[in-house]
């Protein structure tokens, strides 16, 4: 390999000095990728959606390559349904922007301007949180290990940009603030030492979901299914165990 280190730095200066026109007027983050180049970007609202295993070093390990099969068949099992929830338009809004899979994470980030689309992603994560109990009972009748997961959810104005080198065909969306990173964060504290509860929400998203969801509840005591935390950072976010009635009763009369 033989590095041209002087054209390296000829770019770097380019780029360096150039101007990103970021778009702050646009409502939505388009999904057509041809609206991105290497000199724009999109100031707006975004939600996005974290699923971690927990203590997957010890699930991945724990039997070797000897079972490295019924691990990989574990893992298939957890992944699959996620992205399937994750994936669904909420009814005419095809609103998700980017899915993926980080080692033991599964992720999602979704264009929300409005309030409405932070709801939909709420009944997204209680749709994840229903579908775990239905695995975990699947996996208990065989004999295995249940899975335990935090599932974050967070939202926020970011800058979206492209990233990569440009005229290499390398590139990918790179999200600038506050709404990935903290439902990254916040999937970790699920079913962990803070708490049994899988579901955790930043306190933005919490703040513009909340009033909806006790409208469309509003025979609930919907207050009651949150706990507030305070992390050590003065963090705050909220803890919940809210799960799809129908889809839970299903699971507990032996999935018939």
């Amino acid at each position: 390999m033989d590095y041209n280190y002087k054209e390296g730095a000829r770019r770097v200066d380019d780029i360096l000095n150039s101007t990103i026109d970021i778009k702050k007027d646009s409502q939505t983050l388009p999904k057509d990728d041809s609206k991105f180049s290497f000199s724009n970007g999109y100031y707006v609202w975004i939600t996005a959606i974290f699923v971690d295993i927990r203590d997957s070093s010890q699930l991945f390990s724990e039997d070797g390559l000897e079972n490295a099969e019924e691990t990989g068949k574990l893992i298939r099992a957890f992944t699959s349904e996620i992205i399937e929830i994750l994936r669904l338009p909420n009814g005419n809004s095809d609103f998700l922007r980017e899915i993926g899979i980080r080692g033991d994470c599964v992720y999602a980030t979704f264009s929300t301007p409005f309030q409405s689309d932070i709801l939909a992603c709420v009944d997204k994560t209680f749709y994840i949180n229903t579908y775990l109990n239905m695995l975990n009972k699947k996996l208990v009748k065989l004999g295995k290990r249940e899975f335990k997961a935090g599932i974050g959810m967070a939202s926020g104005q970011e800058l979206v940009l492209k990233a990569g080198r440009d005229h290499t065909g390398i590139n990918s969306k790179v999200w600038i603030g506050d709404a990935v990173n903290r439902a990254s964060n916040l999937s970790s504290l699920g079913q962990s030492g803070v708490t049994s509860k899988r579901l955790f929400y930043s306190e933005c998203a919490f703040n513009n979901f909340i009033d909806l969801l006790k409208n469309k509840n509003s025979k609930n005591n919907v207050d009651n299914w949150f706990t507030r935390y305070t992390d050590n950072n003065n963090n705050v976010s909220y803890y919940a165990n809210v799960i799809k009635t129908d889809f839970d009763s299903w699971i507990e009369n032996e999935m018939n």
